[in-house]
């Protein structure tokens, strides 16, 4: 394959970052066989941007038997769950032990998805202590927030008045962005993202809704993807045409990643009509998160 693919500047960090990032919670619950024929398509598609978490299962020990070959050809991050200094402190440690290595490029406080999650994080004691710590000690080079749901995007805004993150995490995708409430937040994480020359990436490009059931669930998502190739195309290029945006976390199953790269391969810029269409459509579909139909977005109201 070894196909090169688009990359862009990922803020002020500087790097390049491929358009795909692994997202590794696909690793979470795999074999290394089976973690290592996806590693091997990913660096084979041109992807140099690895993102993990502690929280991800097995993933940080998948991907660690990797290290010693490609540590200096990609881009490595991951995240920490715990709230509080210390007990972030002895999580940054224990990923750096099973990831192999002594530093990555990026460590990032994960899903703070509320304002009282982003209080407590950054809070005197709190996790965001950890991060900048292990910033000063050379254990990462940068520091970013991550986080789900409907007010993800006004409260990494919050962050960012906060503290200069070099990178934020936050969902967005043509059913996300249908909804005038969450496309005014996400607007306005954009500017301000481009004020401070921050890096914006995002996770759900390809999610089509909450599974039915347990029955209909195919992927090791927990929500239910986009999979046609149609529709993969269309959700992709949809998000990628963004340039405010580095690039799209892939989804949470290893089998997806393949119809990811091959949408990128055959993305086209969309017009104006093919957009104001796209989010036409949108109601068909649902967010990952609850009912976007409200003007409450899954019955929490935007602060």
């Amino acid at each position: 394959m070894n196909e090169r693919m688009e990359t862009r500047r990922l803020g002020r960090t500087d790097h390049h970052s491929s358009v795909v990032i692994y997202g590794a919670a696909s690793l979470g619950d795999v074999t290394q066989e089976e973690a290592d024929a996806s590693i091997q398509y990913a660096l084979d598609a041109g992807i140099n941007h690895f993102d993990t978490a502690s929280s991800y299962g097995d993933s940080e020990l998948r991907l660690g038997p990797w290290m010693g070959r490609i540590r200096n050809r990609i881009f490595l991050a991951t995240k920490a769950l715990e709230r509080k200094r210390d007990d972030a402190k002895r999580e940054i440690e224990r990923s750096l032990t099973r990831l192999q290595v002594d530093r990555v490029d990026l460590l990032q406080l994960h899903a703070v998805k509320t304002f009282e999650e982003l209080d407590e994080v950054t809070a005197p004691g709190g996790a965001l202590e950890a991060l900048i710590e292990a910033r000063d000690q050379g254990l990462t080079k940068h520091i970013g927030i991550t986080g789900h749901g409907h007010l993800a995007p006004s409260v990494h805004l919050e962050a960012l008045r906060r503290f200069p993150f070099d990178t934020v995490l936050t969902p967005l995708n043509f059913i996300l962005y249908s909804n005038a409430d969450y496309r005014l937040a996400f607007q306005e994480l954009e500017t301000e993202v481009r004020h401070q020359d921050a890096g914006l990436m995002v996770i759900k490009a390809v999610a089509r809704g909450p599974w039915k059931s347990e029955e209909d669930r195919r992927y090791a998502t927990w929500y239910e993807p986009f999979d046609e190739p149609e529709y993969v195309d269309r959700a992709v290029s949809f998000v990628l045409g963004n340039r405010t945006l580095t690039g799209l976390a892939s989804a949470g199953d290893i089998h997806l990643l393949p119809r990811i790269v091959e949408a990128v391969r055959r993305r086209r810029e969309l017009s104006e009509e093919e957009v104001r269409e796209l989010l036409r459509s949108a109601p068909r579909y649902g967010s990952p998160f609850g009912d976007l139909a409200t003007g409450q977005l899954g019955g929490i109201p935007f602060r």
